[in-house]
């Protein structure tokens, strides 16, 4: 749910001001709330027009690329005879992320008609809905929405009595992190190995199936029927050029309010932790933030002014992410917690790749001797040298979200890990 605080941030609640209402769980209460009128709407729009209402609207990817959603769509065939598909990546794992199932839980028609408009909009007549293993209550939730579609002719065959097909599957997934980056999601939905594969072919040349295929995020579809009933003008109101709208937040870690939140994109930072969210429960002062979710890189407690847009946070060195912003008082080991988000991303990789594979387990080794206070001055070297052998090297990005936090972490907090480090064996080198 979101729970605003303050003026400026009252006015933000759009995608989520239905959350916490049961009634909109329902088909009933949806259409109550004007629900599966964007999709009416979009019946009379040729794919083209839908697709160019969202590219204006400049709605980015929510997932954590920030990738153009317009854009995206604009990249599948057009009349090349083949099944389309759309996969909504419901595998939210990033550790500090719970905005979609929030979604989910309490506004499933809403994700069921931004998956049918989006449909639409790149000439698919399937799509998927691929949900994170773990979510047995938001499944339940989605397959009875479903059903509910079917019953009323919003899914299957002739949508709302139009000439468009379109069905819609719910496909479970079995746990796996790496199911969350596209082609391992797709290649899980089709059987196989949840396994990334390497690029080209891209989704839109051939994803599921073999078939031109466009993976979009849970609030990213959720987004897309307020922006065609509205336009993109009226969501341009908010956010800054480059990252216009509103966005879900999952704030977690040393909080007074912990939560879901939803704000206008460009807000300080500052405010989303200290005014929303109250500060530190304990009153001390706020020591670290990973801003986008644990792959993102750590800020330190002066760079917490920076503007939450994705141009913001890239010049703050770090990123916008899942908007998961994990906050950590002046008490926090921050070895500690680079050690635990590291052991994370060494058990979830694939293994495809010897520099994730290898790299994440060597990282996890060295973290581990530090903390134990057997560190010797050369492993910060050899840390730094992980994350060159690392970065950029892999079929995915999974060894690369070890790499963002650790390098920030050894760059602004080299001292927590020369701390524990036994003076003989610092003095010996």
């Amino acid at each position: 749910m979101s729970f605003p605080h303050g003026s400026d941030l009252e006015t933000t609640t759009r995608l989520s001001r239905h959350q916490g209402e049961a009634e909109a769980r329902t088909l009933e209460g949806w259409r109550a709330r004007g629900g599966y009128e964007a999709l009416r709407r979009s019946l009379d729009m040729s794919p083209a027009e839908i697709t160019e209402v969202v590219k204006a609207s400049g709605l980015r990817g929510r997932g954590g690329a920030g990738f153009p959603t317009g854009l995206k769509w604009s990249f599948m065939p057009k009349d090349d005879g083949k099944p389309h598909y759309l996969c909504c990546n419901a595998d939210e794992s990033e550790p500090g992320a719970f905005k979609d199932r929030e979604v989910i839980r309490w506004t499933p028609h809403l994700l069921i008609e931004g998956c049918l408009i989006a449909s639409r909009a790149i000439g698919a007549e399937h799509a998927y809905i691929y949900v994170r293993g773990e979510f047995f209550e938001e499944t339940e939730v989605l397959n009875a929405a479903v059903v509910e579609a079917y019953e009323n002719g919003l899914a299957g065959d002739g949508v709302l009595g139009s000439s468009w097909s379109c069905d819609v599957t719910i496909h479970a997934g079995a746990g796996a992190y790496i199911a969350g980056e596209e082609t391992g999601l797709m290649n899980s939905l089709m059987g196989n190995r949840a396994e990334p594969w390497a690029k080209p072919p891209f989704p839109a040349q051939a994803g599921a199936f073999g078939m031109p295929t466009t993976v979009n995020n849970v609030e990213t579809l959720a987004a897309v029927p307020m922006i065609l009933e509205n336009g993109a003008d009226w969501y341009r109101q908010w956010g800054s050029e480059e990252s216009p709208g509103t966005k879900l937040w999952s704030c977690s870690g040393h909080l007074v309010r912990p939560g879901n939140y939803e704000f206008a994109l460009g807000l300080p930072l500052s405010d989303i932790i200290f005014e929303a969210c109250g500060g530190t429960p304990s009153g001390k002062p706020v020591k670290a933030v990973i801003p986008g979710g644990s792959s993102t890189a750590f800020l330190s407690s002066d760079e917490l002014d920076c503007a939450t847009t994705y141009e913001g946070l890239a010049e703050a060195g770090s990123a916008l992410g899942t908007a998961s912003p994990i906050v950590m008082d002046e008490d926090t080991d921050i070895v500690a917690a680079m050690r635990r988000i590291a052991q994370f991303y060494a058990h979830e990789s694939c293994g495809q790749c010897v520099q994730c594979r290898e790299g994440t387990s060597w990282v996890v080794r060295i973290l581990q001797r530090i903390e134990a206070g057997e560190g010797r001055p050369s492993d910060i070297d050899t840390l730094y040298e992980l994350c060159e052998q690392m970065t950029g090297r892999t079929i995915c990005v999974l060894a690369d979200s070890v790499v963002f936090p650790l390098q920030s972490s050894l760059d602004k907090f080299r001292a927590d890990y020369e701390a524990l480090m036994k003076p003989s064996l610092v003095a010996a080198g």
